[in-house]
């Protein structure tokens, strides 16, 4: 019987020829990823068992990215004992400061993760890493300190729900909305513990940035990973990239699913998800008048060079709306410095937008733009819960760039259509 595109990743580091759902399995890893908040956790684990070296220095990688440029006087403590334990260990791979970024995306950006990896990481949205062929998946902070004493971990091999899209996509529509209408569809738990296989001809003329917002988000929907065959596109971008031989792989013929879901693209919309679930999402024509205070452009999910383009083709020549604050997060510096280069963050400041240094801030509800109580914000991250970027009575909506640029202007969600502009 054949097998999916994760079970012979996951067979491939368990050493075994064939895997199956629900089998119980410990395999190697490729890599290991932690944040400030996770990495400093997992540190003090090692140090209490007494665990002087990680199982490879070059295999483990550490990026200060959640709580900096630090925000006070914990999150500077915390970054110093990160900061620390990667001297300490000899870390090849550690960002902060000058060469930070948001973490997934700098791993993708520097060809750090590569496809056929195994990646567990320190953060939920590790699943990103799937838009590559990568089996990646998010794990706390004991099992980040296990696998960075070991380079293994067990897992159990989860089932797959493969969904194939078929048709041409709208205007303004790619795949931060092809995964909200998904979630929409399935439900925040549609796909628990399953891994996201994502196919069809939709996917395949879709551009690796879409496919960073559907892998990423994958876990909005309960999964545990999201994935893509890689395909000329994903060579593309990997190719002079990678820092390590790679292996495409691809599900068999006769692979068994879970379940096999069907979405004809042609009719989807703009998609914006409602608070305070990702999975409450409309159609941007159903939206109605709903005003917002703040849009937040950037994070790992809408971050990278191309997001930037589309938000900026929205906003050049046009000021955001007076009641209305503009905050744009880069992923990484090499995408801020791109964005220079091009003219993109000109268009960005003549508007009245703010630019940040690639952080994950207010994603999370942790600095450089938090909502006040009874505020609305507008963003392009990934996740809506009560009180996500700031006081529990605030709301944020998600959606994917130029719906959130053509908001700010607006002053209300709304769409590049309504300022005249053609995709």
């Amino acid at each position: 019987m054949g097998m999916t595109i994760t079970e012979k990743i996951l067979a491939r580091g368990a050493g075994l020829k064939e895997v199956e759902p629900g089998q119980l399995i410990n395999a190697k890893l490729d890599l290991i990823m932690g944040n400030d908040i996770t990495t400093a956790l997992a540190a003090e684990e090692l140090e209490k068992i007494g665990i002087k070296k990680v199982f490879n220095k070059d295999r483990v990688v550490v990026v200060l990215d959640h709580f900096t440029p630090n925000k006070d006087v914990d999150s500077a403590e915390q970054c110093k004992i990160v900061r620390q334990f990667a001297r300490e260990q000899g870390l090849s791979e550690f960002y902060e400061a000058g060469n930070v970024g948001i973490e997934h995306l700098v791993l993708l950006e520097n060809g750090i993760v590569v496809p056929g990896d195994i990646v567990v990481g320190g953060d939920s949205h590790t699943c990103m890493y799937g838009a590559i062929g990568a089996f990646s998946t998010g794990v706390g902070s004991t099992d980040m300190a296990a696998a960075m004493i070991t380079g293994e971990l067990w897992f159990k091999v989860p089932e797959t729900m493969k969904f194939v899209y078929t048709g041409k996509l709208q205007p303004w529509v790619g795949g931060k909305d092809l995964i909200l209408y998904t979630i929409g569809q399935i439900g925040v738990d549609g796909a628990l513990y399953m891994a996201m296989e994502f196919t069809g001809d939709t996917i395949d003329s879709l551009p690796m940035q879409g496919r960073f917002s559907m892998a990423n988000m994958a876990i909005e929907a309960g999964a545990k990973s999201g994935i893509f065959a890689p395909d000329k596109t994903t060579e593309q971008y990997v190719k002079g990239r990678a820092k390590r031989k790679y292996e495409f792989y691809a599900s068999d013929a006769d692979a068994q699913y879970k379940e096999v879901v069907e979405i004809d693209v042609c009719g989807i919309e703009p998609q914006v998800a409602f608070p305070s679930l990702p999975s409450n999402t409309r159609n941007i024509s159903e939206v109605g008048d709903v005003p917002i205070d703040q849009c937040a452009i950037g994070f790992c999910t809408n971050g990278t060079i191309e997001d930037l383009r589309e938000a900026a083709s929205v906003l050049k020549g046009r000021r955001v709306h007076s009641n209305v604050r503009l905050l744009i997060f880069p992923g990484t510096q090499e995408i801020y410095r791109q964005a220079m280069k091009e003219g993109l963050l000109e268009v960005f400041l003549d508007s009245g937008g703010v630019i940040s240094c690639p952080t994950c801030g207010p994603c999370l509800g942790g600095h450089m733009g938090l909502l006040a109580k009874g505020e609305r914000a507008i963003a392009t991250s990934n996740r809506n819960f009560v009180g996500r970027m700031g006081h529990p009575e605030s709301e944020v909506y998600l959606s994917n760039p130029a719906i959130a640029a053509a908001s700010a202007v607006l002053g209300r969600i709304g769409s590049p259509v309504e300022l005249g502009l053609k995709a």
